[in-house]
């Protein structure tokens, strides 16, 4: 039974194409949070994956999604000017954003250049992937969908989700997809923990659940993504709880207006969970007041599950050794490609059984140049300030 507890999620409602620009960022917190995508690049023994390093490097010309030809000569020029978060037109990232980062970096920058390139094969083990989220989500409790039109209220309806759910996890002890955003190196992070529960030791652990095509876990590369994929997260939240986040840094990321009356859709679902407020600037002070004031802890244990997506199968679980020095300097290093202080790299000869069924092996200057990025592939690096 769908209740004023019951968590909110916002349904664009687009009719004009300046509504349009808005309802792509109308999910707000949205992200993905499962690593199916990866999956086809998992090999099944090593000798297999070694025999690729020697493969012929691939043509600098290849063919778009409307089968023109895509010259990179021709889409990167004049890039020198601008920082891949100016260029992509990004306002935040998501923690998937630097994960995949962790798996290839030339890959993630390929896929901010020429989105359209996802294969139909891998777009539907991401929606595989995403409904059986979306299965354990609904364990717990109902979804209930209200219609936005503007990123104010999208934002809104997941500020409203962060105050009903640290209430649930304080008295219930579970919660699922859990918003967290914060500011690290400069850039606004942005992302959604899978699961967030008590021990019986009364530790708070984080759960992040991986589905897998194939009835096996991956290999140590895929792990280690996925390692720094739940260690970003926690990261992120225990800044939150020691009140390190602050409003005025999320506005300065996200251009949001607080002061703009939210619509009458999310007024309602406020006022059913017991909330009043106005405007977004309303439900952000409450969110900070909360995550500060409530006592939540920081996360104390990372855990990963790998599940058959087919028989829904537990293959394995990964206990998350959490080492902040070494994922803060992770951070500087790849935050400092999307500030355009360095140029975006490819994997080292020793993981080129990546590139086997990466979507942008054909097209890839790293692989061209045996390890050297093309001068006209990336922007000039920029010197730090």
């Amino acid at each position: 039974m769908q209740g004023p507890s019951s968590p909110i999620q916002s349904c664009a409602m687009a009719e004009t194409r300046e509504e349009e620009t808005v309802s792509a960022e109308a999910s707000g917190f949205s992200d993905l949070s499962d690593s199916e995508f990866l999956e086809f690049l998992d090999l099944e023994d090593a000798q297999e994956s070694n025999a690729l390093v020697n493969m012929p490097g691939p043509s600098s010309e290849s063919l778009g999604k409307d089968d023109k030809p895509i010259s990179l000569q021709n889409w990167k020029r004049g890039l020198d000017i601008l920082s891949p978060m100016e260029r992509f037109h990004l306002k935040y990232l998501y923690v998937t954003d630097l994960a995949t980062q962790n798996w290839c970096e030339l890959q993630t920058a390929y896929g901010k250049e020429l989105p359209g390139f996802l294969a139909p094969e891998k777009a539907a083990v991401l929606d595989t992937g995403a409904s059986i989220h979306l299965a354990r989500e609904l364990e717990l409790h109902d979804l209930v969908t209200v219609p936005v039109t503007t990123k104010e209220d999208a934002w809104a309806i997941k500020f409203l989700n962060i105050l009903l759910m640290i209430p649930a996890l304080q008295s219930e002890g579970h919660i699922r997809e859990f918003p967290v955003f914060g500011e690290v190196e400069g850039v606004l992070l942005v992302g959604v923990i899978d699961e967030l529960h008590y021990t019986a030791k009364g530790e708070l652990e984080l759960a992040e659940l991986k589905t897998r095509r194939r009835p096996m876990l991956p290999l140590e590369a895929q792990k280690k993504k996925d390692c720094f994929q739940v260690s970003l997260y926690k990261y992120i939240f225990d800044a939150m709880v020691q009140g390190k986040v602050t409003p005025a840094s999320l506005i300065h990321h996200t251009k949001l207006c607080p002061e703009k009356p939210l619509g009458p859709s999310v007024l309602r679902h406020a006022r059913k969970g017991g909330f009043s407020v106005k405007s977004l600037g309303d439900l952000m002070e409450l969110v900070f007041l909360s995550l500060t004031l409530s006592d939540l802890p920081v996360i104390d244990i990372l855990k990963i599950e790998y599940i058959h997506q087919e028989t829904a199968t537990v293959l394995g679980t990964e206990i998350v050794a959490f080492e902040e020095k070494g994922v803060r300097a992770k951070v500087q290093h790849y935050m400092a490609y999307w500030m355009g202080h360095r140029e975006p790299q490819g994997v080292d000869v020793e993981e080129a059984w990546k590139c086997r069924t990466c979507a942008y092996a054909d097209i890839c200057e790293w692989r061209k140049g045996s390890g050297v990025l093309s001068s006209t592939l990336g922007p000039q690096a920029k010197k730090a300030k």
